[in-house]
């Protein structure tokens, strides 16, 4: 039997070159590797107090986003998380056996009430059992997250434990953080440091029309070129170098390279080539996800099924856990 997945995804924005080379190929492939169950976390984003047309929108945008991508309804299932209601209960249940202490010391949570010391409401100091029920209520095995999530994932092993612990059982199994290692190519931004990211301002979007990446690319910051045979490349240079790596032919990249090292590089050429390959890149994935934007019919479907799917398989694990509590089953 294949090991369960379960991946979150959150509905903000457009996706880059940065997601699509990271985390979106190494789903590619692990949807076909093991029982992938990708969800939509729109719950989790009313933290921020969206407008109800956001929302909906940002479901479908990144829904169309990710099938445009290649993720499959056929082989993984993508569901919303507003249309599995067993995770609030599993919420519910959690949140009773989460103290305030150990809520409150999150870094999340730190790092968001800092960030909006106006808005620090219950669902920010929750996050970490909203996050624990998504992932437990699956009996996941592998759950694909960030650094930044990882004391999250720390916390969602503890309130499994806890309930088997609680209520004398061997019920709920640790999760596993799942790393992408060196399967994950880190994209680099548009501005000389960093990797890419919609907060920095330095990315390019999967939808981005041919005009707009080349006028992005074209403003990339470099330098003042190699002034010596074989001189190493300043941070700005080596961003575009890596680029050119992912989205150009071997023979081109060797070819700038060999320019950079005999120091007859000129930077405008290197760009212009680089603008070409990246829109030849993401122009497939931009007609895709703009002719999926316009079937809503088909995105709802997709939804649909992948929520039907979802509760069949996570509602006898609740309905064990009301058995567990001493409820009776669910009428």
């Amino acid at each position: 039997m294949k090991e369960t997945v379960l991946s979150g995804i959150r509905p903000t924005g457009n996706l880059h070159l940065g997601n699509y080379f990271g985390a979106i190929k190494s789903f590619l492939k692990m949807q076909h590797e093991y029982n992938c169950f990708f969800f939509i976390a729109d719950w989790h984003s009313l933290t921020t107090h969206p407008h109800p047309d956001d929302i909906k929108n940002s479901t479908l945008t990144v829904l169309a986003e990710y099938l445009a991508c290649g993720l499959d309804p056929e082989v993984a299932t993508i569901y919303v998380q507003s249309d599995v209601k067993e995770v609030l209960e599993l919420y519910l249940y959690l949140n009773m056996n989460a103290y305030l202490g150990e809520l409150e010391r999150t870094t999340t949570f730190k790092d968001k009430a800092r960030k909006q010391p106006e808005n620090v409401n219950a669902g920010l100091l929750t996050y970490p059992t909203l996050m624990a029920a998504d992932i437990l209520m699956h009996k996941a095995h592998k759950v694909p997250v960030g650094q930044d999530q990882e004391q999250n994932m720390e916390m969602a092993r503890k309130f499994g434990r806890r309930f088997n612990q609680i209520y004398g059982v061997d019920f709920f199994p640790e999760p596993e953080s799942f790393s992408f290692g060196k399967q994950a190519i880190k994209i680099p931004g548009l501005d000389g440091s960093g990797k890419m990211g919609k907060s920095e301002g330095n990315a390019i979007y999967l939808v981005d029309d041919p005009k707009t990446i080349r006028k992005k690319v074209m403003r990339a910051v470099t330098d003042s070129g190699p002034t010596e045979p074989n001189s190493p490349k300043s941070d700005a240079v080596q961003n575009l170098f890596t680029l050119l790596e992912v989205v150009s032919s071997p023979e081109v990249y060797q070819q700038f390279d060999e320019q950079y090292n005999n120091c007859s590089i000129r930077y405008g050429d290197l760009k212009k080539q680089l603008a070409e390959d990246i829109v030849n890149v993401c122009a497939p994935i931009r007609e895709r996800i703009l002719e999926l934007r316009e079937n809503t019919d088909y995105l709802e479907e997709v939804v649909r099924v992948g929520a039907e799917k979802t509760r069949a398989h996570v509602r006898p694990i609740v309905e064990e856990v009301r058995e567990i509590i001493g409820f009776q089953p669910m009428r």
